[in-house]
């Protein structure tokens, strides 16, 4: 057994057993009392109240000696008396205070072991520093915060868990059909309409595939941009008719009934990446429009902000519309539906990028996307 593992399991049996804690790989004591921040504190305690009693010593001589008051210069034992009487309550401050310092830091002490166990990844730690000091504006803010903290940490943690669940699944379903089709073409035993429809397959999951990986890239690319490039004067009108052009062929099959209702209005902004947004939200609406259904967009601009609205035939259900912008996430938990759930998470990000708002409503059979775009920035 090595030194530093000896060393480490001297201190793990001097820890009391029932305060030792884990979370995770990371091993803590929660502490009441700590030795050295009660010190620390002590001592500038004890600091301030000798300079204290020296300046008291020495306004106390000079005025003697200017004869404000009257002369202690003339009877030295007066001043030693004076300095000892000062030294004795140093001492006696120090050592109540020593005595009592535990009160005072004990809000301290409860906020490291918090900091620990959030430290340690237990995201549902939170911070209450009891009913008569949580009163305290400081101390409310402190635990306040600290829970906000923790409860954006646990949020974000749930999401990264969902993220790698659903990227996993999402990138080897495709994977997975590919290779059984490829296998079963290799064989060879197939008529010709067999073959053709088992390449057909490979060839419609392989661009799924490929298209995926687009979004990601795409995904990754604006989330890691912080300044808004390329910013140029372009009609937004003409390029939302554009874009429901390129989708001509989706909406064409499921004969949805289209309704552009807005004016030409020409806006500022990064062109190339405000294309993906109407395209996303486009195809998004005839996806999960029935066959025969409505998609209308709208455009309003009131002078302060322009707004974009996708509607179409449809639902969303309440837990849904909380989740919908995550990344790879699919109201459709069977995952039949065409899509991997980048595109809202993409359009959300780009949207953000220009200092706007985007948001989701469902009622009476109709979904609306909107997006809130402010003129200031535009």
């Amino acid at each position: 057994m090595s030194q530093n593992t000896r060393e480490k399991k001297k201190l793990k049996d001097k820890i009391d057993p029932q305060q030792l804690k884990k979370i995770g790989n990371f091993i803590f004591k929660e502490r009441d009392y700590r030795f050295s921040l009660a010190i620390l504190f002590v001592s500038f305690i004890a600091c301030v109240l000798f300079i204290s009693v020296v300046l008291l010593v020495v306004s106390i001589w000079l005025l003697s000696h200017f004869g404000v008051i009257g002369n202690f210069t003339d009877n030295p034992s007066s001043i030693l008396v004076l300095i000892i009487v000062g030294q004795a309550s140093v001492l006696i401050s120090f050592g109540i205070s020593f005595f009592l310092v535990k009160i005072p830091l004990k809000p301290i002490n409860t906020l490291i072991n918090h900091m620990n166990r959030l430290a340690a990844g237990d995201f549902k730690t939170r911070l209450s520093f009891g009913k008569r000091m949580s009163k305290n504006p400081t101390f409310k803010e402190i635990s306040d915060s600290f829970n906000r903290m923790a409860e954006e940490l646990e949020n974000t943690e749930m999401l990264r868990g969902d993220f790698i669940n659903n990227f996993s699944h999402e990138f080897k379903t495709p994977i997975v059909s590919i290779a059984g089709l490829a296998k079963l073409v290799n064989k060879g035993d197939l008529d010709e309409e067999q073959r053709s429809q088992y390449l057909s397959a490979i060839e419609s999951e392989s661009l799924r595939l490929a298209d995926m990986a687009t979004n990601v890239l795409n995904l990754t690319k604006v989330e890691n941009q912080t300044i808004l490039s390329d910013i140029t004067e372009f009609n937004l009108s003409e390029q939302i008719r554009a874009c429901v052009l390129l989708l001509e062929n989706k909406w064409t099959q499921k004969e949805i009934e289209l309704s552009l209702d807005f004016e030409e209005l020409s806006i500022e902004g990064n062109e190339e990446l405000l294309k993906q947004v109407w395209i996303n939200l486009t195809d998004n609406a005839i996806k999960f429009s029935p066959v025969g259904g409505t998609v209308a967009i709208e455009l309003e601009a009131d002078g302060e902000s322009v707004t974009v609205s996708v509607k179409n035939s449809g639902e969303i259900g309440e837990s849904d519309r909380k989740k919908i912008w995550n990344k790879f996430y699919q109201a459709d938990k069977s995952h039949t539906t065409e899509g991997n759930g980048i595109g809202l998470a993409i359009v959300k990000r780009i949207v953000e990028l220009h200092g706007g708002a985007v948001g989701v409503e469902s009622e009476n059979g109709k979904v609306c996307f909107s997006v809130t775009l402010p003129c200031e920035q535009l």
